[in-house]
């Protein structure tokens, strides 16, 4: 889990690279999903997703200059 003090000392070049990464991960599980109709870590689908939307607010909020 990413923690969010963490995420504000970064910058906006770096979350953004952290964001497609970790949406390159969620595509990949969800494509072993749609193939196997199975996951052998399926919680990690959602901590995935939940860290690229921490990662997004960090940047929306670094963008409008409150972060």
């Amino acid at each position: 889990m990413l923690e969010v003090k963490e995420l504000k000392a970064q910058t906006l070049d770096e979350l953004r690279t952290q964001v497609r990464d970790l949406s390159r991960e969620i595509f990949e599980i969800k494509t072993e999903f749609s193939i196997t109709r199975k996951l052998e870590k399926p919680h990690l689908l959602r901590a995935k997703k939940r860290d690229r939307a921490r990662l997004m607010t960090v940047m929306n909020q670094k963008a409008q200059g409150k972060g």
